[in-house]
């Protein structure tokens, strides 16, 4: 389950965080697999409620959840991820927020108020709570890449390059094409561009040319706009020694 919001051509990160804290994004939720049975009404209402989370009846998690006898911190938040789902945002963030009265200090209800307003363009107040989840959660790969992915957004590169450092340092997967946490978000093309050629030397700088070369023409294809920067950044002084780089300069050169 995977890039669920269509919008520009580049993957940015805004990963909602489900819980428990090891399903990180919601777009992380377990598939259920054809030898998992189906959900029975005898089962404990969360336990339907995550059920159908995976098949991704959110209508249905939402009514599973709210049996629950007594709704903890941990439900609010779930009835908010599958609010988010269907794109209920308003509805999200008042169960989020419902999260949050129960629990202050819950990290992935932070983080999921983030990427609310992160949604709504309110790149500031987005900021002010990945920072506050980053309190409670000081090694979140996934909450760090939303913070920088906030902060491009507000076209602070210098933080975004440093909030996405931090992210990789702590997973150094978490920017793959193959994460589930990436997912399509909208962007003006010369963010985007600079997004993509800082992802460039992320890669670049723990060897993984393949992936570099991957962001360095996105780069380039959104009109990163220095050839000389690419030429003479020590950051990307081994891939510059690859015949990969070399094509992708000649591809360059012929446009």
């Amino acid at each position: 389950m995977k890039r669920y919001f269509a919008g520009a051509t580049t993957l940015i990160l805004v990963a909602l965080i489900a819980a428990p804290y090891g399903t990180r994004a919601f777009a992380q939720i377990p598939q259920l697999s054809s030898d998992q049975p189906p959900a029975s009404p005898t089962m404990p209402p969360e336990m339907r409620g995550d059920l159908a989370m995976a098949r991704q009846q959110y209508l249905a998690a939402i009514d599973a959840y709210n049996q629950t006898p007594a709704k903890s911190a941990v439900i609010w938040n779930k009835m908010g991820i599958a609010w988010h789902h269907l794109f209920a945002v308003d509805q999200a963030r008042r169960d989020y927020q419902q999260a949050l009265r129960l629990r202050p200090d819950y990290p992935e209800a932070l983080n999921n108020l983030g990427a609310i307003y992160y949604a709504k363009k309110n790149y500031g107040k987005a900021i002010s709570y990945y920072t506050k989840a980053l309190q409670f959660d000081p090694k979140s790969a996934a909450v760090y890449s939303n913070l920088g992915t906030a902060y491009f957004a507000r076209g602070k590169v210098a933080q975004g390059i440093d909030a996405y450092r931090n992210a990789f340092a702590f997973d150094p997967h978490i920017f793959e094409s193959s994460s589930a946490l990436l997912v399509n978000e909208a962007l003006p093309a010369h963010d985007r561009a600079q997004q993509d050629y800082c992802l460039a030397k992320l890669f670049a700088q723990s060897g993984k040319n393949d992936e570099a070369i991957e962001y360095l023409r996105k780069a380039l294809n959104e009109g990163f706009p220095d050839r000389k920067k690419i030429l003479g950044d020590q950051t990307l002084a081994s891939l510059r020694a690859t015949p990969e780089f070399n094509q992708l300069m000649t591809e360059e050169k012929l446009r």
